[in-house]
């Protein structure tokens, strides 16, 4: 009676077991109809999807630019929201590429009427798309019906994609300021002066944002007051967005590293910095517990350790890699200026697909819905999505 009891409860605790993985396979693995609503994803930038693709990916409609496409998409409730350069923000749905709204930098109904276009990614909330435009201007539209709801003047280039806490819009312009604004109406809450152009989507965690820019400064920026609460030096100026996680601050930069500097205490947990040559990053990293991985102006996308700097692997691309890669299960997805997107295994580095979209892909993708949207940026150039077909 004692040895079955014993197996019984052996038994029991195996299936406990059992179910116990099982769930967390499950939490840990994308769902079908996560969205893609700003650059990277998320306030902690760490690009990487909620929606799951199938494993074998077929193009299912792409959409004409006249400029290109040179940044990132968003993907929310089936539909596409993205900033071309010829002055435009478009509206598409997702299934099929159909154009549903069209927005445009300027009031002047001319279609010969220079528009400034947009660089950055769009922030799309419930009821409004935030984005800022190439001669300053940041527009807020109303999401359904493609109006202008209010625009804010900056004094530079809005290369910065916006980020949001609560009511709070905030974003960076090369006038070398960040900004914070009230979503619904426009109103500037702060404004934070740097010594440099803001170039990065400001990551916000535990109520502070951070600025790595121009200036060559890591700045801790209180959410709330807009008052800066840290500073480090950092001797390079950081043209790519930070990833956090906890307490650590993930970025490439301009003097050929990729560095992990704990925010809190200011000090740099470690640097890497590849085996051959000296070249900058543009690319933002992609971050989960165990990876950092960054493309690279050396044509090669970079697979490092995130606890100790190390590097896991390497693919060499044809040429450089500043689009952003973007983390979907067991695979990164990330674009490269030899005219590729490319489809890699995240544990080995190894090809799994790649597919041909233009002369240059700098900008990064977006994966929601199942879908990947990702555009080229050179003239004439498309925006592209990917998924299984009907």
């Amino acid at each position: 009676m004692r040895v079955e009891l014993k197996s019984l409860i052996q038994f029991t605790c195996l299936v406990i077991v059992t179910l116990m993985s099982t769930q967390a396979i499950v939490a840990q693995s994308p769902d079908q109809t996560g969205d893609w609503a700003s650059f990277r994803n998320g306030n902690s930038l760490h690009g990487v999807a909620t929606s799951s693709l199938p494993e074998k990916l077929t193009q299912l409609w792409t959409y004409d630019s006249k400029d290109g496409i040179p940044g990132t998409p968003a993907i929310v409730d089936g539909h596409v929201y993205c900033g071309l350069l010829d002055g435009y923000v478009v509206c598409l749905k997702l299934k099929t590429g159909e154009e549903v709204w069209k927005y445009r930098s300027i009031e002047d109904v001319d279609p010969k009427s220079f528009a400034p276009g947009f660089k950055a990614a769009p922030l799309v909330t419930e009821s409004s798309v935030f984005i800022g435009d190439e001669e300053g201007i940041f527009h807020c539209i109303d999401r359904k019906t493609g109006q202008k709801k209010w625009t804010h003047e900056t004094f530079g280039e809005i290369v910065s994609s916006a980020s949001i806490i609560d009511d709070r819009i905030i974003f960076g312009s090369y006038d070398n300021s960040l900004y914070c604004l009230k979503a619904e109406t426009g109103e500037e809450l702060w404004k934070f002066e740097t010594e440099g152009y803001v170039n990065c989507t400001p990551a916000i965690i535990n109520g502070f944002t951070f600025v790595t820019g121009c200036d060559e400064q890591l700045r801790v920026i209180d959410v709330v007051t807009g008052e800066q609460v840290k500073i480090m030096p950092l001797n390079t100026y950081l043209i790519a967005s930070p990833a956090i996680m906890g307490d650590t601050l993930y970025v490439g930069t301009y003097a050929s590293e990729v560095i992990a500097v704990n925010w809190k205490n200011l000090t740099t947990e470690w640097a890497y910095r590849a085996a051959v040559g000296e070249f900058p990053y543009h690319s933002s990293a992609a971050l989960t517990k165990e990876l950092v991985v960054v493309g690279g102006r050396d044509k090669v996308v970079h697979c490092i350790n995130r606890l100790n700097g190390e590097e896991v692997w390497t693919f060499a691309t044809r040429g450089k890699v500043d689009s952003s890669p973007v983390i979907v299960g067991e695979r990164v997805f990330v674009g490269s200026d030899d005219g590729h997107i490319y489809g890699l295994d995240l544990k080995t580095g190894k090809e799994l697909w790649k597919e041909r979209i233009g002369r240059k892909v700098p900008g990064s993708p977006a994966v929601g819905e199942q879908v990947l949207v990702i555009g080229s940026a050179e003239t004439n150039g498309k925006l592209y999505a990917f998924g299984q077909s009907p």
